[in-house]
């Protein structure tokens, strides 16, 4: 497993941002701007045979990163991706086998490869028309490198695909944290 901080301020499609972090009891909140993006990003919708941009220049990403399961239990962060005016273009879930805040304030996860997308609804922005795991392979791939075992690969999908079911039902719970923390930030 690769241990990724969740730090956008270093990325190179993007010159001008700002980047604030805001601790709310059980989450760490990531909330970064683009404000001047040089490559937007497109990506592939769920299901669709089309994309969605979640990268432009006004655009935002905010991650809600659950504390306390700790180092080596399984979980999950999600990012959601709003465009200029504030609407979800995507959910991003990462799943995680350990996950922490460093000394720098910034959250941090031990990368289990798989992804849960979600693609919001048109009539109801906040609701999950069609997710898709992705990623698959890097997990397979990280399987025959030795780097993680058959076990945690089969306890990575199982809960990549809870984490689906609860993103189509309504009730995965980082998603009410963003949507609150959009609607109040807490500041």
């Amino acid at each position: 497993m690769k241990r990724k901080v969740f730090d956008l301020r270093r990325w190179a499609r993007v010159t001008d941002h700002t980047q604030a972090v805001t601790h709310i009891p059980g989450f760490v909140i990531v909330d970064f701007t683009a404000h001047t993006v040089i490559r937007p990003l497109d990506v592939p919708v769920p299901g669709a045979n089309s994309q969605v941009r979640i990268l432009d220049s006004g655009f935002r990403w905010v991650r809600a990163h659950p504390t306390g399961s700790g180092e080596g239990v399984l979980g999950d962060a999600m990012t959601v991706q709003l465009d200029a005016s504030g609407h979800p273009r995507q959910f991003y879930v990462d799943v995680h086998g350990g996950e922490g805040v460093g000394e720098d304030g910034l959250p941090w996860t031990d990368d289990l490869y798989l992804d849960v997308i979600g693609h919001p609804g048109k009539a109801e922005p906040w609701r999950v028309d069609a997710t898709q795991v992705i990623d698959g392979d890097e997990l397979e791939e990280a399987v025959e490198a030795g780097l993680a075992s058959p076990p945690l690969a089969e306890a990575a999908w199982t809960h990549a695909r809870k984490v689906e079911a609860a993103l189509r039902d309504g009730s995965y719970p980082p998603l009410s944290v963003l949507k609150r923390y959009l609607e109040d930030p807490y500041t």
